[in-house]
């Protein structure tokens, strides 16, 4: 009878893990390849709609130096020799968005550091931010060629063909939100 009942235990719980793992969000990155009413295809195969409670986010442009100590980021790097850090992507957020720092996109050469500017100093590569997040902190080069923004409001009229987006969506296929940038 224990042994039954240990079964059925096993069985709900194995059960459980498949249903939350069934209703994570699934991120999907790419350029919008077209677009048909309420649904956009990301990369020619990702099909999904944009729901009423889509949130749309819009990455505008902005020059490195309007970055300030004490604006929150989220940055991509590449780990070079010896760990050093270059961003690839700097993105200011209007508020602080799941601090820390990891590995980005599974990968162990590139990372995701969403954290506080603590300093930031012009160096002979570029220009180097401190970021600082609770348990650590982060120094990561930034070159020229970085892609620097900061995350305003989007709308539909901005989900155009050509336009390159970073999207999480439900496991029916609406999006939660809609990260998009300029085409």
């Amino acid at each position: 009878m224990a042994s039954s009942r240990l079964s059925r235990l096993a069985l709900l719980l194995v059960l459980a893990a498949a249903t939350a793992a069934a209703q994570a969000p699934t991120r999907v990155r790419g350029k919008i390849t077209a677009v048909d009413g309420d649904t956009i295809t990301v990369d020619g195969s990702a099909r999904v709609r944009i729901g009423d409670k889509t949130e749309i986010v819009y990455t505008q442009p902005i020059g490195l130096a309007d970055i300030k100590p004490g604006d929150f980021l989220g940055v991509t790097s590449t780990k070079g020799p010896g760990g050093a850090l270059t961003a690839t992507e700097v993105r200011r957020f209007p508020k602080p968005l799941n601090p820390g720092h990891r590995p980005f996109d599974g990968r162990d050469d590139q990372t995701m550091t969403n954290a506080t500017v603590g300093a930031t100093v012009q160096a002979a590569k570029g220009r180097e931010l401190t970021l600082t997040y609770e348990g650590g902190a982060q120094k990561i080069m930034v070159p020229e060629n970085a892609s620097v923004s900061t995350l305003v409001p989007g709308s539909r009229a901005q989900l155009v063909p050509g336009a390159p987006v970073n999207l999480t969506m439900d496991a029916t296929g609406v999006a939660l939100r809609v990260q998009v940038s300029a085409p």
